[in-house]
C-alpha cells in the first residue's frame, strides 16, 4: 500500500486508515485481530480510534492486540491515532476540550492502549465553552511531555480549522496541526467549500471519515434496505437515513454505472474517488467484519480514469457561489 506524508510533517502513513469505531460494540476482539492482521499484511499502518468508541473498549482491544506477542503487529509497525474531547461520562469534566479533561483523557487512553505514547492525538470536536488557546496548549503539553508525537483536529469548520492552525504556527515551539478528520465522500462534499482549502493552505492532511457515504455508495440500498445493514438497525438508522434521498440515489446510480464500465465494484469507485481527491491523505475505512475489510483492501488497487472522475465530480458537485467562487 502506498505511503503518504501526513501533511507538512515527517510522518508517513498508509493511504488507507483502519477505523475502529465498531470494535467492542459490533466487532469482538477475535475479529478485530483478524482485521488488524489483514490491514497490516496489505501494507496499512494508520489505525484510528477514540476514547469514546464503545466507552473506551475500542482502545482496550487495540491495546490487547498490540500486547499479544506474535498475535499482533509490533507497536513500531503502526501509526496509532486517537481522539479526545467528546463526552466520556456524565460529569461536567467528562467532556469538552479543557486542559483538565484533555490531559486526563490522554492518560486514560494511554493506559487502555498499553503504550507510552500515541503517534497522532486529535481534538475530536470544537468546544465553544473552552478558549481555543487552552485546548491547543494541552496539545503542546502532550507533545513536549513525550506522550504524543503529532497532533490534529476533527470535525472543525473551515474558520475553526484556519484559526487553530494559525495559532499553532504563530509562535515557535508550538506543535503544528498536521491533520483534520472530516466526513467526506461523493455524498458529503460540503467540506470542499472551506474546510479542505483551509487545511491545504495550512499544510494539514485531510482524513475523510465515512468515505463510502455511510455505506450507501456501495449500492446496497438501491432497491431496499438489507435486513443486516446499518440502515435497518435501530442504533444506526438515523445515521444512514440522510443519504437515502433522491439526490443521493442519483449519485449512487452514477457510481454504479462507472463501476460497471470499469468492471469493478461501486465500493472501489467511491473509495478511489475519495482517496485521490485533492488534500486527502488517507480515508478512514471501518468494517464490522473481516469480509467487509477485505473487500475494501482489494478495492484499493483501483484508480479512476480522468473522464470518469470528472463525470462523478459533475454529478455530485456541491453548490458553490460567492465567496467560494468570485464572479
Amino acid at each position: 500500500m502506498e505511503q503518504r506524508p501526513l501533511g507538512h510533517s515527517g510522518l508517513s502513513v498508509s493511504r488507507l486508515a483502519l477505523g475502529t469505531m465498531t470494535w467492542g460494540r459490533d466487532t469482538d476482539t477475535d475479529d478485530a485481530g483478524r482485521q488488524l492482521r489483514a490491514f497490516v499484511d496489505a501494507g496499512g499502518t494508520l489505525v484510528d480510534t477514540a476514547d469514546r468508541y464503545a466507552d473506551g473498549e475500542s482502545e482496550r482491544i487495540l491495546g490487547r492486540l498490540l500486547a499479544a506477542r506474535g498475535a499482533g503487529p509490533p507497536r513500531a509497525a503502526l501509526i496509532v491515532a486517537t481522539k479526545a474531547g467528546s463526552a466520556t461520562g456524565p460529569g461536567p469534566m467528562d467532556r469538552g476540550c479543557s486542559r483538565a479533561h484533555l490531559l486526563a483523557a490522554l492518560d486514560a487512553s494511554l493506559e487502555r492502549l498499553g503504550t507510552p505514547y500515541v503517534d497522532v492525538w486529535q481534538l475530536h470536536v470544537w468546544d465553544d465553552a473552552t478558549p481555543l488557546e487552552e485546548s491547543l496548549g494541552a496539545l503542546d503539553t502532550a507533545v513536549s511531555s513525550g506522550r504524543v508525537r503529532y497532533v490534529g483536529i476533527s470535525n472543525f469548520a473551515g474558520w475553526q480549522t484556519a484559526k487553530a492552525a494559525t495559532w499553532q504556527r504563530a509562535w515557535p515551539g508550538r506543535a503544528p496541526l498536521v491533520s483534520t478528520q472530516v466526513e467526506y465522500s461523493l455524498l458529503a462534499r460540503g467540506v470542499e467549500r472551506e474546510v479542505v482549502p483551509a487545511a491545504r493552505d495550512a499544510g494539514m492532511a485531510v482524513l475523510p471519515w465515512s468515505p463510502l457515504g455511510r455505506g450507501v455508495l456501495t449500492g446496497k440500498y438501491r432497491r431496499a434496505t438489507p435486513a443486516d445493514s446499518r440502515g435497518a438497525s435501530s442504533a444506526y438508522r438515523r445515521f444512514v437515513q440522510p443519504y437515502l434521498d433522491e439526490q443521493s440515489a442519483h449519485i449512487v446510480e452514477a457510481v454504479v454505472i462507472a463501476a460497471d464500465g470499469l468492471g469493478v465494484s461501486p465500493l472501489a469507485v467511491a473509495l478511489a474517488w475519495a482517496r485521490d481527491s485533492p488534500g486527502v491523505v488517507a480515508p478512514i475505512v471501518g468494517a464490522r467484519t473481516i469480509a467487509q475489510l477485505r473487500a475494501v483492501l482489494e478495492a484499493d488497487g483501483v484508480s479512476l480514469p480522468a473522464e470518469i472522475r470528472a463525470a462523478l465530480d459533475d454529478v455530485s458537485s456541491p453548490p458553490l457561489g460567492y465567496p467560494e467562487r468570485v464572479p
